[in-house]
């Protein structure tokens, strides 16, 4: 993308209803709007971030053994009457009466939904297990939306569902996805957290929050150093990683169990902030006994399958991930969800030599390069590549063009480097 002809409307201020990093930054970089309260358009630089993370937690979805289906945002008031939820709810939900006096709503959740699809379409215990999910926007009314995408009205999400013969297929769902949700955070780049939850307005009695460590997390979170370094995720299968977990102390500081903390290695005890950016959930046979969903075992008789929910708050995420990742100058996107891997910084627009050498880079790099090509000074050139946060700067200029040399600064630790063209490339591509 050339810079030039991009809808990226940076802003040098900071507009005064935002109240934390990722909200200004979001703003300052041009990667969303506010057009209602708690509801952003989403403009090309914040979209890409949000493709990119959504295809990891796709495919790491995919690679776990779900199935990939799309429901509607718009759901029918009668299946949350089966399942004893629309009057319970509360103000969060927002209602709609259609032209013909039906009451729907707008979907802040989909156990109720997908209950129904799998009711309807599968009959018998050899049709089990299904592990569908979707990626949709949900919409819940907040009473005070703020601190922008992470806690908006309306959001992005990932929101599995497992339906299992039994116990013991379902708590393997449960360990599977809970694995897949730590290689999905592995893969964007970031460290988090799982821990023991309550299980609130979804039911059940088993659940795992996900934290992102943050120093503005709401949270007080108290963990083994096992997740800074990688080990948490060495484990040979599912329930040898499940096992692994259990080992691992982390808490938040409503769960903090002294005691417990006290018999960890004082060098591996570890205190910090984090953000929620997911939830995981077993809880039986809520949904399909109240539903009525029964199959057919092997024995004839009719049973209902045992039901676990998984979410990922993708757009929350993309906040999370700035609360986490910035410093002064602006956003330090992991290389896995960044816009761009690189921003090409031309310091002589017009000069034959250096816009030839960033043409070729552009041309070389595609769509994984923005081209500034304005005609600004490259104090505002390198200001703007700070605040949008590319993992890499290429800088040229008269003098390096001339020689074959590009400039290269890493935006996550500053280092600078010259090297010969290809050399250059070659480091951006990774």
């Amino acid at each position: 993308m050339r810079l030039s002809r991009s809808l990226i409307p940076t802003l040098k201020e900071t507009p005064a209803e935002a109240q934390i990093a990722s909200h200004r930054l979001m703003l300052r970089a041009g990667m969303i709007r506010q057009m209602a309260s708690g509801i952003y358009a989403w403009l090309p630089t914040g979209y890409k971030v949000l493709n990119k993370i959504a295809q990891i937690v796709r495919e790491e979805q995919d690679r776990a053994g779900a199935q990939e289906v799309l429901m509607p945002t718009i759901q029918s008031a009668d299946l949350w009457r089966e399942s004893g939820r629309y009057d319970a709810y509360g103000k969060e939900m927002l209602r709609i009466t259609d032209r013909h006096d039906r009451e729907l709503l707008y979907g802040p959740t989909n156990e109720e939904m997908i209950t129904a699809i799998v009711r309807d379409n599968i009959k018998s215990y050899r049709d089990l297990p299904q592990w569908p999910y979707h990626i949709q926007w949900k919409f819940r009314d907040e009473v005070r939306p703020r601190f922008g995408v992470l806690r908006g009205r309306e959001f992005l999400m990932k929101d599995a569902y497992s339906f299992d013969l039994d116990y013991e297929g379902a708590v393997r769902a449960y360990r599977t996805m809970m694995l897949a949700y730590m290689r999905t955070f592995q893969r964007i780049g970031i460290t988090a957290i799982p821990m023991r939850a309550d299980t609130g307005q979804i039911g059940g009695d088993l659940s795992h929050e996900f934290h992102i460590l943050a120093p503005t997390g709401e949270s007080g979170v108290f963990y083994d150093a096992a997740f800074e370094t990688g080990d948490a995720m060495d484990a040979t299968d599912v329930d040898a990683f499940y096992e692994r977990m259990t080992t691992i102390y982390a808490a938040t500081d409503e769960k903090h169990d002294t005691a417990v903390w006290d018999t960890i290695p004082a060098e591996r005890r570890r205190e910090g902030r984090g953000i929620e950016v997911g939830q995981i959930f077993y809880f039986g046979t809520k949904y399909s006994q109240a539903m009525d969903f029964a199959v057919t075992g092997p024995d004839g008789q009719k049973f209902y399958p045992e039901m676990g929910s998984y979410g990922i708050g993708i757009s929350r995420l993309v906040g999370a991930i700035i609360e986490a990742r910035h410093d002064e100058a602006g956003i330090i996107w992991p290389d896995a969800i960044a816009p761009f891997k690189a921003a090409i910084l031309n310091l002589r627009q017009g000069d034959a030599t250096t816009d030839a050498l960033c043409e070729k880079l552009y041309a070389a790099l595609g769509a994984d390069a923005l081209y500034d090509d304005r005609e600004e000074r490259a104090g505002q050139k390198f200001a703007e590549a700070d605040l949008m946060g590319h993992p890499w700067q290429m800088i040229v200029g008269p003098r390096g063009a001339a020689a074959g040399i590009v400039e290269l600064k890493r935006r996550a630790t500053g280092e600078r480097f010259e090297l010969p063209v290809e050399e250059a490339l070659a480091k951006v591509r990774g």
